[in-house]
């Protein structure tokens, strides 16, 4: 239990204390600032430790950024040395931490020298030092990158916090959300000037047969071409069929992803999924004949698996030669079916992991290009995206850095509008529930254009 006399500071405090999985445990925390310092007093397990820092703010933003630094540096401080453990992303808890190093970049300061500071380890600075080399030639503030939301799976892994379900449970409502989609995206016509990607994901977005895909692909056509990366995130091997392939190709599609998660067949029967190594290879040979770029994601820390079997999965992955794979630290998420089973994640092995995933992704010649973190991974590691020079999704980084705005439509699908002059962002949020989502369509689309007019 957290005591402390700042309730502005209690959810970054919060952050820390969870990382270390030390909710259960009594902490009384003070804080105070005077004369251009911050005082942290923490009480935890019988023992008193008091930190004093020097800052500097010009107002009030400022002031309060550099406050809950403050209180989670001496939070990590505390626990780390009372359990004898380091975190590998320090006290930093935020889940974008090359947006961080370009902030401090763009105000003149060293990002390195802040990582050190919040303890992040020499291996994490220096890969987030590597991604912001790569993303040298496609870095670019400004324009729009359009998301489209087909909610709408085979089966829901167990991991999975999306808003799908089981196709058999929303077949009913296709047709109507497929049209829906349209109407969005005649809609959202005027605020596009600049159209840097277009990504389709889901869900599943191949489950949906030719017949109701031609339209969402006619539409995005018809309204805005075809000169972007165009991604569909075709998703699960067994929804692959060439007809499928060939219908995206035709309307400009260069971009597919083929998530297998995984290419242990055991595995993947225990988080759910119904379909084997053996059809994730027939897949990707089925895209990689229409000449897509093809991404990968991978998981760590599945269903038991060793570093071993992780090794595997990734080095069958490698050796397909794919534009991009992505590997995900496996997270509890709120709607998951593992966490409804799970309340702390332990995973035997999931730092050797990550490892043998840089070491191997570097020896293939794969370069990392994005990253993100989420709340509750395994081990307190992240998600990193992979690729061949010159193959990043231009979304994944345009998404992940908050460069451009974002239009997107369907269902639990949230836009976001950049305010570069203000350094801001406003986001829209549409419901969750497919149905509700049908219903109010035109309030949508409405308070779309409120936002980006």
């Amino acid at each position: 239990m957290l005591n402390t006399n700042c309730e502005a500071l209690r959810e970054e405090i919060m952050l820390v204390i969870r990382a270390f999985d030390c909710e259960d445990e009594d902490f009384t925390h003070y804080f105070s600032s005077s004369c251009g310092k911050f005082f942290n007093s923490i009480e935890y397990a019988g023992r008193f430790y008091d930190f004093e820092e020097e800052y500097k703010a010009d107002d009030e933003l400022v002031f309060k950024r550099l406050a809950k630094r403050s209180c989670k540096l001496a939070f990590y401080k505390v626990i780390s040395s009372a359990k004898g453990k380091s975190l590998p992303w320090g006290a930093l808890t935020g889940i974008r931490p090359t947006k961080l190093a370009y902030n401090e970049i763009a105000d003149g300061r060293d990002f390195e020298k802040l990582f050190s500071d919040a303890c992040v380890s020499p291996e994490n600075t220096a890969l987030v030092k590597k991604i912001l080399e790569v993303q040298k030639g496609f870095y670019k503030k400004g324009g729009q990158d359009l998301y489209v939301s087909l909610p709408f799976c085979p089966s829901k892994c167990d991991y999975c916090s999306f808003i799908t379900a089981p196709i058999e449970n929303t077949r009913k409502f296709v047709g109507e959300y497929v049209n829906c989609i349209v109407k969005e995206l005649y809609s959202i016509k005027p605020f596009i000037d600049n159209l840097r990607s277009v990504y389709i994901g889901g869900g599943t977005p191949f489950v949906l047969d030719n017949a109701q895909l031609t339209p969402i692909y006619a539409a995005i056509n018809e309204l805005f071409g075809s000169n972007f990366e165009y991604t569909v995130e075709a998703g699960r091997p067994d929804v692959f069929t060439e007809e499928k392939c060939a219908l995206a190709k035709e309307y400009g599609v260069n971009r597919i992803c083929v998530n297998p998660q995984t290419f242990n067949d055991e595995t993947l029967k225990k988080i759910g999924r119904k379909h084997t190594a053996e059809q994730t290879l027939s897949a990707y040979a089925m895209a990689e004949k229409y000449g897509f770029d093809i991404n990968i994601d991978l998981i760590a820390g599945l269903a038991d698996e060793t570093a071993e079997d992780f090794a595997y999965s990734l080095e069958r992955a490698i050796s397909l030669s794919p534009a991009a794979i992505t590997v995900h630290t496996l997270s509890l998420k709120s709607g998951a079916k593992l966490k409804e089973n799970t309340k702390k994640l332990f995973v035997a092995g999931i730092g050797e992991m990550i490892n043998i995933s840089r070491e191997k992704l570097t020896a293939a010649g794969y370069e990392p290009y994005y990253l993100y973190r989420q709340k509750y991974q395994a081990g307190g590691f992240e998600n990193v995206g992979w690729a061949i020079r010159g193959k990043a999704c231009v979304y994944n980084i345009d998404v992940m850095e908050e460069i451009t705005d974002n239009i997107a439509v369907g269902a639990n699908a949230i836009s976001k509008r950049l305010f570069g002059d203000e350094d801001r962002i406003e986001r829209y949020a549409t419901p969750k529930d497919i149905p509700t989502y049908i219903a109010k369509l035109e309030k949508i689309i409405a308070d779309r254009k409120n936002l980006f007019e």
